[in-house]
């Protein structure tokens, strides 16, 4: 007999609204102890107010809260640590220049006036929790020389010191590896033995099948409906989310590939560890890079825009071998790169749309080293209308739009420069099904233009649905390449792992 499970969070017909903007209409969710609840919805179907309602950050206008069996008339973030809440952002929020140890005695610790820190047992209560789920991590290290995934942990061993009973982890395998993704997975295994109820935010469809119990889907700030996760396949959470179905995400238009573009032969760096490439990009074509996190297809990229200059091998641009010393000859070439960390290198957040469209090309649109705003304004328009970024005005700073807008104003940026060949380095992570959709069927068009690009992906989905090629890396060489007819997750899967015998699944 299954044990019953205390409800945790009950949320009954939550409406809010911001200036007449109907964000959320009538949503319940039920989460109950040792439960892993997703939740999933296009960016704008109300994930983040819905959040913010129950962590106490923002009022709901109608509707009811129960945490723990007992109604809450007006929530706030002090009522909600006090339950047990706690969430864990895509964007760690801790104090680089403090140790761990300062950082999570932050958080525990008492802080009614002056006191007298107890520097050892803050120390020994740090090392304490990190221990507890398995964080290597020491309590003297600095939160800005920790990774990504290792500053997760500390708020997730903060989470566990402050007793969480309902965690929150909002998007927390964006920007992790394959194997810290498995020790995060492996940790929230055993915060649901522990019996702390977990709501998922994720993007990424194929991990919540590993994750999650349930599954409740939202679209347009309106709840389309909770399911067993075990009960709906990835194609039924799409059409739940998006209104339409799972081919529409990969909208490939079937171009006949063009004269070569870009070739290497037998291209290398010693630096990056990359040798041996071997490789061909037509006009009109997408040439998939696929493999694990480690095999050298970001060093490839950056091999070919200059950053890693190759030390050995040829390049060919349209049949004239070409040496690409810097970004700058790079982009002479005709050679763009939108590269994977988005707001570190793709975009500068803090600066309006037209500024991050045209940095590529200040010398085309200015004069005697003055800008010609005009101008600007008129190229950054013609490519929103083009892309269909969504954004309150072309003055608006990057950091308002969408994560998807930010993306395709990132490929704008180099578009501008009218290149023959564009390297797209995950050039969906991070943004939703729908934007997901509308970054592919760009791809599309602009290979039906002429364009020859290599998108590099982790997702092989993506790479299935969009290649008209893939070449598959391992350890820093091309094991194998596949025509889309041939290909299969499978035999990608197989090249990447290293094993270039593909008869046992062909």
């Amino acid at each position: 007999m299954e044990p019953v499970l205390e409800t945790l969070l009950e949320l009954s017909s939550i409406s809010k609204s911001f200036g007449g903007v109907r964000a959320l209409d009538g949503v319940s969710l039920e989460l109950k102890s040792g439960e892993v609840h997703a939740l999933v919805g296009e960016n704008g179907a109300g994930k983040s107010t819905l959040i913010k309602i129950i962590t106490g950050a923002v009022q709901a206008d109608a509707g009811s809260i129960r945490i723990l069996g007992r109604t809450v008339e007006r929530n706030d973030p002090s009522t909600a640590r006090q339950f047990g809440i706690a969430a864990i952002y895509q964007q760690p929020a801790l104090f680089p220049d403090l140790t761990v140890a300062e950082n999570i005695g932050l958080r525990l610790e008492p802080s009614n006036g002056l006191r007298f820190i107890r520097w050892r047992k803050r120390r020994e209560n740090a090392s304490r929790l990190l221990k507890r789920i398995g964080a290597l991590i020491s309590p003297e290290a600095l939160v800005r020389d920790l990774k990504m995934p290792e500053q997760q942990l500390v708020e997730i061993a903060s989470a566990i010191g402050g007793d969480a009973k309902l965690l929150i982890l909002d998007e927390p395998t964006s920007s992790l590896t394959e194997r810290e993704v498995e020790t995060l997975f492996r940790i929230v295994r055993q915060l649901r033995e522990a019996g702390v109820g977990m709501i998922y935010i994720s993007h990424r469809m194929d991990e919540l099948a590993k994750v999650a119990d349930r599954v409740t889907v939202l679209r347009d700030g309106k709840l389309v409906g909770t399911c067993a996760m075990s009960a709906v396949t990835t194609g039924e959470l799409i059409r739940m989310m998006v209104g339409r179905e799972l081919s529409s995400v990969f909208p490939k238009i079937q171009v006949d590939a063009g004269q070569s573009v870009l070739r290497m032969a037998d291209v290398g760096c010693s630096e990056s560890g990359v040798g041996g490439i071997d490789l061909e990009v037509r006009a009109g074509e997408i040439v998939g890079l696929a493999g694990l996190v480690g095999a050298g297809r970001s060093e490839l990229a950056r091999i070919l825009f200059g950053l890693t200059p190759a030390d050995a091998g040829r390049i060919f641009l349209r049949g004239k071998a070409v040496r690409i010393n810097s970004p700058s000859e790079a982009v002479r070439l005709g050679i763009a790169y939108v590269p994977e960390d988005r707001r570190r290198h793709g975009v500068i957040l803090e600066m309006p749309v037209t500024s991050n469209t045209t940095l590529a090309i200040l010398r085309r649109i200015s004069r005697v080293g003055l800008l010609d705003f005009q101008r600007e304004h008129e190229i950054t328009k013609a490519f929103v209308k083009r892309l269909g970024i969504k954004t309150p005005s072309l003055d608006a700073p990057l950091g308002q739009l969408s994560g998807g807008n930010q993306q395709k104003v990132a490929l704008a940026r180099w578009l501008a420069t009218e290149p023959a060949v564009i390297i797209l380095d995950e050039p969906t992570q991070g943004v939703d099904v729908g934007a997901k959709a509308e970054i592919h069927r760009l791809m599309s068009e602009l290979a039906a233009r002429g364009l020859a690009i290599i998108m590099i992906s982790s997702e092989l989905p993506e790479i299935l649905g969009m290649s008209d090629q893939i070449a598959v890396m391992h350890s820093g060489r091309i094991v194998g390449v596949l025509n889309r007819a041939d290909a299969t997750q499978e035999k990608v899967l197989r090249l990447a792992l290293g094993h270039r015998n593909l008869e046992a699944v062909a």
